[in-house]
């Protein structure tokens, strides 16, 4: 597995719904939050990609009932991209939202590189597609990531559907036999759970990337979070030293 990390920043807020009327959610903002508070200097990447911020619409898409969804479709291929690309570099790819629709991109990415498990720390772990006039993927992202809901998030070129059930786990030490995992993270998910089990994940040598998803990028102890990301993650920088 690679050691050298490389950051993406994905900042976008297409998965979540408007907090009021003509107004945009700020999820687009966690990225800035995790750099200003020194993740670059923390974690030393031999690389930092800045995806665009993709445009927000108000009003629903055509051929769509999720919010979005065809912008969503379109800026997680190109995070795919991005994803696959570092990881052909054997480089650690460390995205950093927005939303937790940033998953699809992430997952599609590593599932070039072949069949990998998913390690899923949420505070809530939602696998059922939602059935409202018009759905929000931040709240959806692990059922179109298992193949539930519209095709146009839930089937992707090269991959099909994302990853399946069984390859999903809900914690960090039910996973260690997999050959290859990507670990997603939210934000307030990661902050609560114990740090050295996902050090001893990331230790195994079998994670291969991780998202991590702010969906409320005011509510974060952006320094905190960046200190407990460079805890987990110092088994590549120690692999790094004896290659």
């Amino acid at each position: 597995m690679a050691a050298a990390v490389e950051l993406i920043a994905a900042p976008w807020n297409l998965g979540q719904a408007p907090p009021a009327p003509g107004r945009e959610p700020e999820a687009w903002r966690g990225p800035r939050a995790l750099l200003s508070a020194g993740l670059e200097e923390r974690l030393r990447p031999e690389r930092t990609v800045e995806l665009e911020r993709p445009p927000y619409e108000f009003d629903p898409q055509p051929a769509t009932r999720i919010r979005n969804g065809v912008t969503l479709r379109e800026h997680a291929l190109r995070l795919g991209a991005a994803v696959r690309s570092a990881l052909a570099a054997l480089r650690f790819p460390v995205v950093l939202g927005g939303d937790r629709s940033v998953l699809l991109g992430s997952l599609l990415g590593a599932r070039h590189a072949g069949r990998c498990g998913l390690v899923h720390l949420a505070t809530h772990q939602d696998v059922r597609a939602s059935g409202t006039s018009l759905a929000s993927a931040d709240g959806m992202a692990l059922a179109l990531a298992t193949g539930r809901g519209e095709l146009l998030l839930s089937h992707w070129p090269g991959a099909g559907t994302l990853i399946a059930t069984d390859d999903v786990f809900h914690s960090s030490d039910a996973a260690v036999r997999r050959d290859r995992l990507w670990l997603h993270l939210d934000l307030d998910a990661f902050l609560a759970h114990d740090p050295a089990q996902l050090t001893e994940l990331v230790g195994t040598g079998r994670v291969v990337g991780l998202d991590i998803a702010v969906p409320d990028p005011d509510a974060v102890d952006a320094a905190r979070a960046v200190g407990l990301l460079g805890s987990v993650l110092s088994p590549l920088a120690s692999r790094e030293a004896h290659a």
